[in-house]
């Protein structure tokens, strides 16, 4: 049986932890982070900051998650604004890519001495992180176009998520013109566009 304000009040602390934590990482990286000075500055135990997160690692990947899910509400914003299923996936690659540039957690992650941790989360150990932007992606293409297909629409999602992913962490090309190359690989698999 959950109690509500018990639940509440963990929520409350882990995002005070990430909030800290962020700070953290973008002041002294990834190595300068202290689970001790988290927890000092949040008013908590060292141990409850273990039994939240598990340990660094696990800090980490609730960094990366947090992140994620705040791209993906800008996704679903840009979704929102454009009306054709190919100008919905240009959007949505031009904003992650467009707000990767300047969000500075992301910086650190790609950048600094915090890579050797934080990189795998989007790469090598980067499932989680593929899974829950694909299925989000999912559900708000087809919230504006509910006669697409959700096995084949999950399929390009992935393999978009993907490339958005590896142009994030090695960007060669303005984000106008990526967005536009893989809103047209998007909409190329036939069993993705609506009728």
């Amino acid at each position: 049986m959950t109690n509500p304000y018990r639940d509440s009040a963990r929520r409350l602390m882990r995002d005070a932890a990430l909030d800290v934590a962020a700070d953290e990482v973008l002041a002294h990286g990834w190595d300068g982070l202290q689970m001790r000075a988290v927890a000092t500055r949040i008013g908590v135990s060292r141990q409850t900051l273990y039994n939240a997160f598990g340990d660094k690692h696990g800090l980490a990947h609730a960094l990366i998650m947090r992140l994620l899910d705040r791209f993906l509400d800008g996704v679903d914003a840009a979704i929102a604004r454009e009306s054709s299923l190919r100008d919905r996936w240009e959007a949505t690659v031009r904003f992650v890519l467009e707000a990767a540039v300047s969000e500075p957690l992301l910086r650190a992650v790609l950048t600094g001495t915090s890579s050797d941790e934080f990189l795998p989360l989007l790469t090598s150990d980067g499932g989680p992180l593929v899974t829950r932007a694909r299925d989000h992606v999912v559900a708000s293409m087809i919230t504006h176009h509910p006669d697409l297909d959700p096995a084949p629409l999950a399929e390009v999602a992935e393999s978009i998520t993907r490339l958005v992913i590896s142009h994030v962490v090695l960007p060669l090309h303005a984000p106008q013109e990526v967005a536009g190359h893989l809103a047209d690989l998007a909409v190329a698999d036939t069993r993705v566009r609506s009728h």
